[in-house]
């Protein structure tokens, strides 16, 4: 009754836990989790990617966004890739960072809404950092698949690796320069981080390796407050980020699924997958081709996410068989670590933080600690696209965290991880909910499936006649795979005002209350 948290590692959901017991808000113990997180969970997430946030505050009585992604440096042109022989931006190093957006939000974040000091807050991160933590299962598993990309660069090596391999299950490590970092942006706010020695020593790190980062980008970005989209599904408001994220494209495909009686399929049936995957091949082609960073690119959210251009959309979905691509429907003109937390004041916030790929770019930026996003990787160098590389430019971005209201009160707060997953996820929760009528574990924990470079991958739970059933409707079927993305959710029971928590079992995470 009194809180709860859900996040992807029990040691920042502890945190968040006894920030609430000390007399913190949700926002206070959410950001409190993101930097522990960055801390025991740094293949995922730090102070050197981004992050977004969902907030509903009860002196708001309505959802908030904040948008806290970075932008891209002032030297980062297409011809800058050009003369440099590349026709795409590279996927890690140098050329795919951006300005760290994530510090900015959780100050902006902390400054509207918080009640407790930026040096509390991040105190159990410092601590972690200083006195050495236990490196959980699943995050080592993940940490030792990187070995390679963290041997690339000295500074990597050194902060990330112990005598050149990863850290083994249960063995502690110690991380004392993103320690003085934090302790630097605890003692100093976000100042030092963009107009201070932190900044200096990122754009040194940038300048020597030929990247394309400037202290002004840092001294003059800032997170924006933005407004929410939503879309209102069998009587439950689903807010999502609108551009530049991928929000959109759930409440997308959410409008379309509107029109066909979900609850009288077999949940997971072959019918039921196959219905799923063409509205998501439908959405996603719009989702490729029209979004991008709204200050630069006119984005149509308003048609996209419309009943009308849903009914549209549905016409073209035959149930019997696979359309072998989408295209675009209006005229032409990764990972990441997610958390929620309620207060007892039910004050919620849907928070997400991000590096892209494991470790980003790979690059720690000197002896600062910090390990540089490779969110850059997501712009287009094809001068006519909306998403098209540019100075001071946001990217695309798959980070998306959720809400939904009913009756206009907070219900369901939750993400699923994992690029563009995350929609297809967002998605199959909300349907084992609402129309499933799955608890907030159930419909986190259920078997998944994925839409990907033009195959249906299952989870190895699905029977093997779900795939040839798939595959005589004309799906291309790829190998089993044992997990797809990572989930927490918190509901808020309409009737009993108790917090029910979800943490999915394809991460270290833990669903914790008081």
């Amino acid at each position: 009754m009194n809180g709860m948290v859900a996040t992807s590692q029990p040691l920042a959901s502890a945190a968040a836990l006894r920030v609430l017991e000390d007399g913190g808000n949700a926002v206070d113990a959410a950001i409190t989790a993101a930097a522990v997180l960055n801390v025991v969970e740094p293949v995922m997430t730090g102070i050197g990617g981004d992050m977004f946030a969902l907030v509903y505050m009860q002196q708001d009585k309505k959802p908030v966004g904040l948008n806290g992604s970075g932008w891209a440096g002032s030297k980062a042109t297409v011809d800058f890739f050009r003369s440099r022989n590349l026709d795409d931006v590279p996927g890690t190093g140098i050329y795919s960072v951006s300005v760290p957006g994530a510090v900015a939000g959780w100050y902006k974040l902390q400054q509207k809404y918080g009640k407790l000091s930026m040096s509390r807050i991040l105190a159990p991160a410092i601590e972690y950092a200083e006195t050495g933590f236990p490196v959980s299962d699943i995050i080592a598993g993940q940490w030792q698949g990187t070995e390679q990309k963290l041997r690339q660069t000295p500074d990597a090596a050194r902060v990330l690796l112990i005598d050149g391999r990863a850290p083994r299950h249960g063995q502690i490590l110690k991380m004392p320069e993103l320690a003085r970092t934090l302790r630097l942006i605890a003692e100093q706010g976000r100042d030092t981080f963009y107009k201070g020695e932190i900044a200096r020593k990122i754009v040194e790190f940038s300048n020597k390796n030929d990247g394309l980062l400037t202290l002004s980008d840092f001294a003059e970005f800032d997170a924006q407050w933005v407004e929410p989209v939503s879309t209102n599904y069998r009587g439950y408001d689903v807010y999502e980020l609108g551009p530049q994220t991928q929000g959109m494209t759930v409440l997308q495909m959410l409008n379309i699924l509107e029109g066909y009686d979900l609850e009288n399929l077999a949940h997971n049936s072959s019918e039921y997958v196959h219905l799923m995957v063409e509205v998501k091949k439908l959405s996603y082609a719009d989702r490729d081709a029209y979004i991008a960073d709204p200050d630069k690119a006119p984005v149509p959210v308003s048609r996209l996410i419309s009943k009308e251009y849903a009914a549209e959309r549905r016409k073209l979905i035959d149930r019997d068989r696979a359309m072998p691509s989408a295209r675009p429907g209006l005229p032409e003109n990764g990972d990441t670590v997610y958390l929620t937390v309620v207060d007892k004041d039910r004050n919620a916030v849907s928070f997400i933080n991000s590096l892209f790929n494991y470790f980003g770019s790979g690059l720690v930026a000197g002896d600062t600690g910090i390990v540089l996003q490779n969110r850059g990787a997501l712009f287009r160098l094809e001068s006519q696209h909306p998403n098209v590389i540019g100075p001071r430019k946001r990217p695309f971005h798959t980070l998306i965290p959720a809400m939904v209201l009913k009756d206009g009160k907070p219900f369901f707060s939750f993400g699923v991880m994992g690029g563009d997953m995350q929609p297809q996820g967002h998605v199959q929760v909300l349907v084992n909910l609402i129309d499933f009528g799955m608890d907030v574990q159930q419909a986190g924990e259920s078997p998944r499936f994925r839409h990907a470079n033009g195959s249906v991958l299952l989870e190895s739970a699905f029977d093997v006649s779900i795939r040839s059933a798939l595959g005589r409707k004309g799906h291309h079927i790829a190998g089993a795979v044992d997990a797809w993305g990572g989930y927490q959710g918190i509901v808020i029971d309409p009737r009993s005002g108790v917090l029910m928590g979800g943490s999915d079992p394809r991460k270290d995470g833990l669903a914790i209350g008081w």
